[in-house]
This record gives C-alpha cells, sequence and structure tokens, in this order.
C-alpha cells in the first residue's frame, strides 16, 4: 500500500536528518559528503543502501554532470491538493486500490530504467547522431570542455509495475572507452533523419532514424525553488540535458482549471497517461519526492502572479495512484525560511513533467480565469462542469475538492 505525506516546510528533507537527493527513483541516489566540486555544486558519494538505476558505463563522468541528481522541491498535497494555510508536515495518504495494466501496451527493451535520461546540466553546443546500430552520440561543452556521451540500450517505457523494471539507457561518458575499449566516436556515423515526430517542448534537436523511431534532446530549468522564492539549494535554476527515444505516442498531459472552496482559491487538475493508460508510481518520501521507479513530478510555473511579473515555479505534486491523477490548489504557503508566501495563481500556468521510460518530456499551457463570481452564470456552469469532470476521471482515487 503505497503512502504519501503532505508537503512538509523543508521540501529536501525526509524526515530523518537527511536529504533525500533525488526527484525519480530512476536517479541515483546520493548524500552530500562534503566539499565542492569545481562548478560550484556540493561534492557527492552515491549512498551503499540505494542502487543508481542508471547504467553508467564509462569510469569517467564530465565536471558538467557533477551534482546535477538532486531532489527537487516538491509537494504532494491531500485528496484536493488545495488546504488553505498549509504548512509543513501532514497527515499520511493512504493509496487506493492498485490498477491492473497489460504489460503488452507499453513497448519497451529489457533494460533499466526511468523517464528521459537526464545527461548533464548548463550545457551548450549540443548535438545528437544516431548509428546504424542504435547508438545515440551526444555532444555539449560543458565546464568550457567538449564532452562525448553514447547512449543506448532502451526506447519507450513499461506500466507501472512494483516487480518489473523501468526502461533505462546505457549510458557511457567516454564515448565508447569505458565500456567498448575503444573511441567509438571517432568513427560514429549519423544515419538519423528529419525528425518526423510529434511536437515536443524544450526541444534543442531531434532526429527519426531509419526503423521509424525517434531520438530528441531536451533543456529545461526542472529544478527550482518553490513559491516564487529565489534560489536557496546547489542546482536551482540549472538547465538539464536531457535524451529520449520511442516511436508511436509520447505521454499524454491533460489538465483543466476551475475553483475550490466555495470559489474561494484558484484551482487546476488533470491526468498523465500514456497510450492511453494511467502513470504513477507506488509511493514517496515525507516531502514528496517518488521513491519509485515509475513516480513522476509534475512541475508547476506561474506568470504574473503575486510573486512578480514572469514565470516563477509555484510546486510540484505526483501524479496519483492508480489512475495517473493530480488536484492542486493556489493557496497560501509556507517557505522553509518560515516566510508567508501569498497564492500563485497567475495569469497563465504551465506543468512540465518527465515522460514514462525514456519518452520525452512534455508540458501543458494555458491561460489562467479570472476571480471566481457567483452571479456570474459562466463560471458557476462551468465549476459545475469541472467537478463533474473530475469526478469522472478520479473514479478510483479521491476527488478533488469543490
Amino acid at each position: 500500500m503505497a503512502k504519501v505525506r503532505a508537503h512538509s516546510r523543508d521540501p529536501s528533507s525526509d524526515g530523518g536528518g537527511r536529504q533525500a537527493l533525488r526527484s525519480h527513483r530512476g536517479d541515483p541516489g546520493f548524500e552530500v559528503a562534503g566539499g565542492r566540486v569545481s562548478d560550484g555544486t556540493p561534492r557527492l558519494r552515491v549512498q551503499c543502501r540505494e542502487v543508481a538505476l542508471v547504467r553508467v558505463d564509462g569510469a569517467g563522468r564530465p565536471a558538467g554532470l557533477k551534482g546535477e541528481q538532486e531532489a527537487l522541491d516538491v509537494g504532494v498535497w491531500a485528496s484536493h491538493g488545495a488546504r488553505a494555510h498549509s504548512a509543513g508536515g501532514g497527515r499520511l495518504l493512504r493509496a487506493l486500490v492498485s490498477f491492473g495494466i497489460t504489460l503488452a501496451v507499453f513497448a519497451a527493451v529489457p533494460a533499466l530504467a526511468s523517464a528521459s535520461q537526464l545527461i548533464a546540466r548548463n550545457t551548450s553546443s549540443e548535438g545528437l547522431a544516431v548509428s546504424s546500430d542504435g547508438k545515440a552520440l551526444l555532444t555539449y561543452h560543458a565546464q568550457g570542455k567538449l564532452q562525448r556521451v553514447l547512449v543506448w540500450g532502451a526506447v519507450n517505457a513499461r506500466p507501472p509495475s512494483e516487480s518489473a523494471r523501468a526502461t533505462e539507457f546505457r549510458v557511457d561518458y567516454s564515448g565508447g572507452w569505458g565500456t567498448f575499449r575503444r573511441q567509438l566516436w571517432k568513427a560514429h556515423r549519423n544515419v538519423c533523419r528529419p525528425y518526423r515526430g510529434p511536437a515536443l517542448p524544450f526541444l534543442v534537436t531531434a532526429c527519426t532514424a531509419p526503423d521509424g523511431s525517434h531520438w530528441a534532446i531536451q533543456r529545461w530549468r526542472r529544478h527550482q525553488a518553490n513559491f516564487g522564492i529565489p534560489p536557496w539549494k546547489p542546482g536551482h535554476g540549472a538547465w538539464e540535458l536531457r535524451v529520449s527515444h520511442w516511436s508511436g505516442p509520447v505521454a499524454k498531459l491533460d489538465a483543466w482549471l476551475d475553483w475550490s472552496y466555495g470559489g474561494r482559491w484558484h484551482h487546476l487538475f488533470g491526468r498523465l497517461t500514456y497510450r492511453g493508460l494511467p502513470v504513477h508510481g507506488f509511493s514517496t518520501t515525507p516531502t514528496g519526492d517518488p521513491l519509485d521507479r515509475f513516480g513522476r513530478v509534475l512541475y508547476l510555473d506561474t506568470l504574473d502572479s503575486a510573486y512578480g511579473k514572469g514565470w516563477y515555479r509555484e510546486n510540484g505534486f505526483v501524479a496519483r495512484r492508480p489512475d495517473g491523477t493530480f488536484c492542486y490548489g493556489f493557496v497560501p504557503h509556507t517557505a522553509h525560511t518560515g516566510e508567508r508566501r501569498p497564492a500563485g495563481h497567475g495569469t497563465r500556468y504551465r506543468l512540465s513533467v518527465s515522460g514514462p521510460g525514456v519518452t520525452p518530456d512534455v508540458s501543458w499551457e494555458a491561460a489562467g480565469l479570472p476571480g471566481y463570481d457567483p452571479a456570474n452564470p459562466k463560471h458557476v456552469t462551468h465549476e459545475a462542469e469541472m467537478n463533474a469532470l473530475q469526478g469522472s476521471l478520479m473514479t478510483r482515487s479521491s476527488v478533488c475538492h469543490a
């Protein structure tokens, strides 16, 4: 039975005096060991009790990669995700009945896995080339050096499972030497053709292989401080370079806007699916970091809000088991400093999430709603329709607060 706790005052704390330094189970677990590396991030060492699901074949990683596997500031909310004057701590939520899914619907190769693969941070001059045997060569500059990274061995995604592994790339940061004892990048010939896949957010470059599958690299700022506050942890605001490989459709992120608590607060709800089936994990830390390979955090940004002009990170929350749904209310919060933050509703919203397996990251964006007016028939009708829609989507999980 999955257990989920509400958002705590320090989103990075696991309640046990240590940081949960990962955002997905597929990101290797790290703990701060003291000191700093050349890019200013904490020096890290792998926890012995955590198995790094990312298979890295190169003996050494480029300096620009170190420290990128840090937890994000996420909050997992109760049934409606909108508790007025929410602060640290919260009650446990009991996960609902397991949802059986047919494995055949999710195509995958027999590898390890989870999410479009995070390769490096704060890169430039990115390039992508795919060989005839299905190995992708990523090139980029980080810390003033040219890096050559080989990626291969995975495509698409498996459905959520507590026993099976998700899909994952093999990654060689030495350009082939670490795995094959040859510098494969020197003879790497690109056979990838112009991209013919769906439109993608955060796209750097993409191509379509001779077998019809697609490769893409995306770059976006996944790790940011919540509630519109300035960066306060290493990695806040860093640009992540991520690679994906898939055929057919990508994950579908649907979201709708309404109000909650009789119109007092602005509200968002939706669903994350892949090939028509829900995307979800099975458990989280007390602060909302997924503890399994399939959990996905959705990152919510708000435009021109009480935080100021421009885009700000509002919060992060998981897609829920077993139906992949989510709810979020724009209510006042207490930051990690104890500062009271106003409700973050804005003129526009953007949701972003890592794709399941090694599929691309996807996003949703829409204009915000005005304040609720109970005398406006359109508002009343819209709220009623959205409440009915929530009920139809969340038949296996708690319905959002009306």
